[in-house]
């Protein structure tokens, strides 16, 4: 139900944060590989390399699959984008905690 709200937001306003806000709801309902495929989809806003929490939420999911590496990169990203100190703490927290 949530999928096709945000289905029904992207259609009418072409948002990528409402883009962006679907991925993640599809990665709750399917799983981190549906979101991520989600995610790709929107990739090709050029709106979204600049977007911090594209890639905050990128890392999320890459790190729910196990993509350790993948996921550092992306919340490395995301630290370059980011201005507020405490989000930029909370990112570096969130990569800090992946494993190897």
């Amino acid at each position: 139900m949530l999928v096709r709200l945000y289905d029904g937001l992207v259609a009418i306003t072409g948002s990528p944060v409402a883009a962006l806000n679907r991925a993640l709801a599809v990665a709750e309902m399917e799983g981190a590989p549906a979101g991520l495929a989600a995610l790709d989809a929107v990739r090709a806003d050029p709106r979204m390399l600049e977007y911090q929490p594209y890639w905050a939420a990128r890392a999320e999911l890459l790190a729910r699959r196990g993509a350790w590496s993948d996921a550092r990169h992306a919340y490395e990203v995301a630290l370059g984008l980011e201005r507020d100190p405490s989000m930029r703490q909370y990112l570096d927290r969130r990569r800090a905690a992946l494993p190897g």
